[in-house]
């Protein structure tokens, strides 16, 4: 049966999803770039990196500025969120559905539908889990991944990317005390 989404992270190899980039050459999309290829307002974008729902993983905003980088499956992250609100799911519950976004494989993430009653997110990888949840009277709509994942792949190939340089991915910005409860509260 589908289970209900669970909290985790996880990075993505950038070279997996572009075939002529490695592992070595990170890149990223700049915030406006974010927006157009998920489809969410700038305001969006910058509330849900403050508030840690979705945070650009290729360079993160250090100060006055700096601009943050967002990988491919950071986009991919903001345009499920933006599917998800659209159709009412809580935020506390898109949290928990980002946190399991997070914590699945690249190959793992097209094979993945988010299916919600609009109270909860299951996560199905078969048709036999979204006919159990749809026979239940459960599943009211359903996100399929791999579907959002083309949808970005195809928007992105039109927008410009950036190259994260070696000192944006050396060290995680220094956090602050208020910075750090706010994210240990988030995890814990």
């Amino acid at each position: 049966m589908s289970e209900t989404v669970a909290s985790g992270g996880a990075g993505l190899e950038q070279g997996m999803l572009f075939g002529a980039r490695t592992a070595d050459e990170p890149i990223g999309f700049r915030g406006p770039t974010a927006c157009r290829a998920a489809g969410i307002t700038y305001r969006q974008l910058d509330y849900w990196a403050r508030t840690g729902l979705v945070e650009p993983s290729v360079r993160p905003a250090t100060g006055s500025g700096t601009q943050r980088l967002y990988s491919f499956r950071d986009i991919l992250v903001l345009k499920v969120v933006k599917r998800l609100l659209d159709t009412g799911v809580s935020l506390q519950q898109i949290r928990t559905a980002v946190g399991h976004l997070r914590a699945r494989g690249v190959e793992e993430l097209a094979q993945v539908t988010l299916m919600s009653d609009g109270a909860s997110v299951y996560e199905c990888t078969s048709v036999d889990e979204i006919y159990d949840l749809l026979s239940g009277g459960q599943g009211v709509f359903g996100i399929a991944v791999g579907r959002v994942w083309r949808e970005v792949e195809g928007s992105l190939a039109q927008l410009p990317s950036e190259r994260a340089e070696a000192s944006d991915l050396a060290e995680p910005p220094v956090m602050d005390e208020l910075a750090a409860r706010r994210r240990a509260r988030r995890i814990g």
